[in-house]
């Protein structure tokens, strides 16, 4: 995003923008482009987007982009972002076989199985959502290992977020991705590379 203050700006427009579609269009979808959704020009939001929001370590596409805008644009904020009512979620939860899309979504089927007890409990509608909460921090975990994130959190306090978009209200939900010192210290040593 192009100033220091972006990041807030576009969650402050966030905010208005709901306001505007609760009066005029009460029907919300994870298909919004994200300059609407945040009140931004196009050219201030440099956005990646693939089928659940998955990110892992291997998936050479997304980390080519993430060196890109991290390395070259100078990004000041990384945002990885889920949304509710999402179909690649729902079919995680889901035990029908979909052919090559499953290889994609065993990391959400991972996150399921380390999870299942919790999921287990909740009725569907939470249970949809706690797996997008758990994929998005998944997803930062993700970016917080890489060591371009790293390098450029310590020399120039790149900031990485955790969202959920919610399509039924258009709002956006940050979450708490504070770490402790000591997680943040080994973190960096095990991933920073020179």
């Amino acid at each position: 995003m192009a100033s220091e203050d972006a990041y807030h700006k576009a969650f402050n427009n966030n905010s208005t923008w709901r306001r505007s579609l609760a009066e005029t269009d009460p029907a919300s979808s994870s298909a919004w482009a994200k300059t609407t959704i945040l009140g931004l020009q196009p050219g201030e939001i440099f956005c990646h987007r693939n089928i659940a929001n998955i990110l892992v370590p291997t998936d050479i596409n997304s980390l080519s982009v993430i060196q890109y805008a991290v390395q070259y644009l100078k990004v000041k904020h990384i945002i990885i972002c889920g949304h509710t009512s999402c179909g690649g979620i729902a079919a995680a939860l889901d035990n029908k076989r979909l052919g090559l899309i499953d290889t994609w979504l065993m990391p959400l089927r991972t996150l399921r199985r380390e999870n299942l007890e919790l999921l287990e409990s909740l009725d569907e509608k939470e249970r949809g959502i706690k797996l997008v909460e758990l994929n998005v921090r998944s997803g930062v975990k993700v970016l917080q290992e890489n060591p371009v994130v790293i390098d450029a959190v310590a020399e120039r306090n790149l900031q990485v977020h955790g969202l959920i978009y919610n399509v039924g209200t258009g709002e956006l939900r940050e979450l708490d991705i504070e770490e402790g010192e000591e997680t943040v210290k080994s973190r960096k040593t095990a991933f920073r590379v020179e």
